[in-house]
């Protein structure tokens, strides 16, 4: 009696492995979690003051776009990046994984094809499933830094069923950061092909070294093929708020994820406030918590150069770092781990790779780490991790 939707939509390759976690935590192991994107900094002030300040004496609906006043106020913080956006071009929802499905549910029917780079954020593929659409993709690898695939390699797997390119850039999960030049092949391809670009920016701030972030807003002439998503969850280390956007120019796109977002009634009142208040804070905010996750990415990646026969590339934005190791099936490394290594009572918990590539077989020997600890802890935890590979190959 169960639906094939939900037989063939895959468990979370971040969140599966979490019963191994459990039972370690239970004979006292203390475990680094590198598994999973939650930052450990406090979430700021000023969301809870915001919640406060505009407490209201019964909880009701908003309209189904959002509280006008934050739709205004993620206007002018976009603004503030070069993209150019109106209130009504913006449309709130239930954190950046509810805009995904808003944009793949508008532009695609059951059958139909999107190209994602893989490894992609691991939760595209559970949308997708859900909603009956065939991820397409176009493979990146740990060798180059994960770097675009070649427009070769793109135009390879294009078919009549194809209605979009959907990415995250800074990307989750291999750190890497498109350049203009990388950016406009994507913009061209698609103009090429009419495409819909599903552009995911949810890390835009966090890239390092002098990078800078390049929006598929900065384009001419891709406006009406363009649906950018967002969240405030990991900018404001907010991920519990659930607060996104879905962000178009195309009216027909608006409208119609607008009958989506009206089926599930509204976000959350209380926590459009708070966000109201996050936006409130500049790039003074933003650029410290920047730099702090820079130290963590030299930590991780200084320590990560030093296991033998790794295969890494210092990330240049986000908070994750993919890497193939000396292993044959990485995720039998971590229930290991877990299962029956420590280091003075301590191990380290990863994300397989394999759980972020549509390709079957493809990423077996890659991990993701999430560097959201300090940085101390980090080098730690990775200096556990290239300990258990030494025992782990060794057996």
């Amino acid at each position: 009696m169960i639906s094939k939707r939900a037989i063939e939509t895959p468990a979370s390759p971040i969140r599966r492995l979490v019963p191994y976690a459990d039972e370690a935590k239970k004979r006292g192991i203390k475990i680094y979690y590198l598994n999973i994107g939650q930052p450990d900094i406090k979430t700021p002030k000023v969301w809870y003051e915001y919640i406060e300040k505009f407490k209201p004496e019964v909880v009701a609906y908003t309209h189904s776009q959002g509280l006008l006043e934050l739709r205004e106020a993620f206007s002018k913080y976009y603004a503030q990046h070069n993209i150019n956006v109106t209130p009504d071009e913006i449309m709130v929802t239930n954190g950046g994984s509810e805009a995904i499905m808003f944009a793949l549910g508008v532009v695609c029917d059951p059958g139909d094809e999107v190209i994602t780079i893989e490894p992609f954020y691991a939760n595209y593929m559970g949308f997708a499933s859900y909603l009956n659409i065939k991820l397409v993709p176009v493979t990146a690898h740990p060798e180059d830094g994960y770097r675009l695939p070649p427009m070769e390699a793109f135009e390879k797997v294009v078919s009549p069923k194809t209605r979009a390119i959907l990415f995250s850039n800074p990307s989750n999960p291999t750190g890497t950061v498109y350049t203009y030049e990388e950016m406009k092949q994507i913009v061209d391809f698609a103009k090429k092909h009419n495409l819909v670009i599903i552009s995911d920016e949810v890390y835009r701030e966090f890239t390092f070294d002098g990078r800078k972030h390049i929006s598929a807003f900065h384009f001419e002439g891709i406006e009406e093929q363009l649906i950018m998503v967002d969240s405030i969850s990991k900018r404001y280390s907010a991920c519990g708020a659930r607060i996104g956007t879905f962000v178009t120019k195309n009216k027909e796109f608006y409208k119609n994820a607008l009958k989506f977002a009206q089926a599930r009634l509204c976000p959350a009142e209380t926590t459009q406030f708070g966000a109201i208040g996050l936006l409130t804070l500049g790039k003074e905010y933003t650029d410290e918590v920047r730099d702090e996750y820079q130290k963590r990415r030299d930590a991780t990646y200084n320590a990560m150069k030093e296991i033998p026969g790794v295969v890494v590339h210092k990330p240049e934005g986000a908070f994750y770092l993919s890497a193939k190791l000396p292993v044959e099936n990485a995720e039998d490394f971590i229930i290991w781990m877990l299962k029956e290594f420590n280091v003075d009572g301590k191990t380290t918990m990863v994300s397989p790779l394999s759980g972020f590539y549509a390709t079957p077989g493809a990423g077996m020997s890659e991990i993701r780490i999430a560097y959201v600890l300090e940085a101390d802890k980090l080098a730690d935890a990775v200096k556990i991790l290239g300990e258990g590979i030494k025992k782990y190959n060794g057996r």
